[in-house]
């Protein structure tokens, strides 16, 4: 990963400083900057981290950049947007730009185009390619907590210092510090410049060895007192410079505090917020007063134009039970609403029939509509008459026979009138009977005996008419025993 932290003499060689900018005018370009980060994502409720990481962006980007090649206010607006999607609080584009026009002049906003959205977004694409694609960044706040949390003393101070701390950090994201050093470093300066400013001392902390004589000292090794005064000194020359919060078109240059030769004391109490401009105050939304009772209140009349055809509907009567809900008695209790008798099932009778009957609202109120009322004069259908018997004689002829063919039946027709027939049937009696098997005869169980009829073979082979051949000679040995090999060499 690329290395983010310079020294103060690679801070005042930057591109815009190569392009004739001065380092105070830079300076104060990225304060405005900053601080436009700071406002436009106060404005539309980012987290502080989101917006921290913005800041830190816009810073490396015009380490690599001058400020009259890419407009601070549109690179700002790409830095916040990019900060929202990698610290996954993302916002769309359209509505950064919608709030950071209410922070510019006219005149500055016609740096982005005609086209503002197009614009932040290329830009985007520039940005990614600048800082390498190294998106994740730590800030000091985290550490600032954790240190806290391991520090000793007295409670209410530590709260006060911790307080005095965070304001610290915001501050100095109006600085190069993010450039310089790395955020544990930054975290424990401002620490040490809040705790002197609240008078609050460290009796003892957490992990505390006799090779220890600082509390910081168990986290970060090799930091000087001069090394944290010099970075308090940065963030608090900034409450000698005024940071407008909306940036104007050509304020004047804010003068860079010359280095007095010795060496410089903390001051003792709080410095003064810088001056800025005051905040829009939005008148506070006064609460109106509780509306009366519902139930109490008169009813209002609507007048309704009536057509002589249409006459107007009757009076329905209220619902018994049912209380008519107000403001009071819906946040003190929930509010009970009596349904009345459900409606009758398809198997249930109706109700009986009378002067006594409630009206069908206050008896049905499940949301089914009431049934039609039965008639007076309605009574029950006499059942059908019963059907006559069906009582079919019995045949008075029986059924004709067969007609006779010339092919007796088979012997497996069985008819009713015959005797069943002899199994097997008599035309099989005369067959003859299957030819017996013969059994082939077994093999023999040993070999027969010798009669002449061949040559007779002994073992081993009688040897070949001229004898057998002679070996070949063992081939020469060598005195180490290793036999010879030649090598035939062949030339061409």
């Amino acid at each position: 990963m690329p290395n983010w932290y310079y020294s103060k003499k690679a801070l005042r060689k930057t591109p815009s400083y190569l392009d004739g900018i001065s380092v105070e005018k830079e300076q104060r370009y990225r304060r405005e900057g900053a601080r436009f980060i700071i406002n436009v994502g106060t404005k539309m409720g980012l987290r502080y981290d989101t917006m921290a990481t913005g800041v830190v962006y816009f810073h490396r980007f015009y380490m690599f950049h001058s400020f009259k090649t890419f407009p601070r206010f549109i690179t700002a607006c790409c830095c916040l947007f990019l900060a929202g999607k990698v610290e996954e609080t993302p916002k769309k584009c359209k509505d950064i730009i919608k709030t950071a026009r209410s922070f510019l002049t006219d005149k500055q906003y016609l740096s982005f185009g005609e086209d503002p959205k197009e614009e932040v977004m290329t830009m985007e694409r520039i940005l990614l390619q600048t800082i390498k694609f190294d998106l994740q960044v730590s800030h000091p706040y985290g550490f600032l907590l954790k240190y806290a949390k391991c520090l000793k003393g007295d409670k209410a101070k530590l709260q006060k210092m911790v307080q005095m701390a965070w304001t610290f950090i915001n501050d100095s994201l109006c600085t190069t510090l993010c450039l310089q050093w790395e955020p544990e470093v930054v975290a424990i300066a401002l620490i040490y410049l809040a705790g002197k400013l609240s008078k609050f001392e460290v009796s003892d902390w957490v992990g505390r060895t006799s090779r220890h004589q600082r509390w910081w000292e168990v986290y970060v090794e090799d930091i000087t007192v001069e090394l944290l005064e010099d970075i308090c000194h940065q963030v608090l020359d900034l409450y000698s410079t005024p940071i407008p919060n909306t940036p104007q078109d050509s304020p004047p240059d804010s003068p860079v505090l010359p280095v007095k030769s010795g060496k410089r004391s903390l001051p003792s109490s709080p410095p003064k917020s810088p001056a800025v401009a005051p905040p829009i105050q939005l008148p506070a939304p006064q609460l109106q007063q509780a509306p009366p009772d519902l139930a109490a209140a008169p009813p209002v009349a609507v007048a309704v134009p009536s057509t002589p055809s249409a006459p107007p509907p009757p009076a329905v009567p209220p619902m018994a039970g049912m209380p008519i809900p107000t403001i009071d008695s819906c946040t003190s209790k929930p509010m009970t609403v009596d349904v009345g008798q459900p409606p009758p099932m398809h198997h249930e009778l109706p109700p009986p029939m009378g002067d006594s009957l409630p009206p069908p609202e206050a008896a049905y109120r499940g949301g089914y509509p009431p049934p039609a009322p039965m008639p007076h004069n309605y009574s029950i259908p006499p059942p059908p008459p019963p059907l006559p018997p069906t009582n079919h004689p019995p045949p008075t002829h029986a059924p004709p026979p067969p007609p006779p063919t010339s092919q007796p039946p088979p012997y497996y027709h069985h008819r009713p009138d015959q005797p069943p027939p002899p199994h097997p049937p008599p035309s099989y009696a005369s067959a003859p009977p299957p030819p017996p098997y013969h059994h082939p005869p077994p093999p023999p169980t040993s070999m027969p005996p010798y009669t002449g009829a061949g040559p007779v073979m002994s073992y081993p082979p009688p040897p070949p008419p001229g004898g057998y051949l002679a070996p070949p000679p063992p081939r020469q040995q060598n005195p180490t025993g290793v036999p010879s090999v030649r090598i035939t060499r062949i030339t061409n």
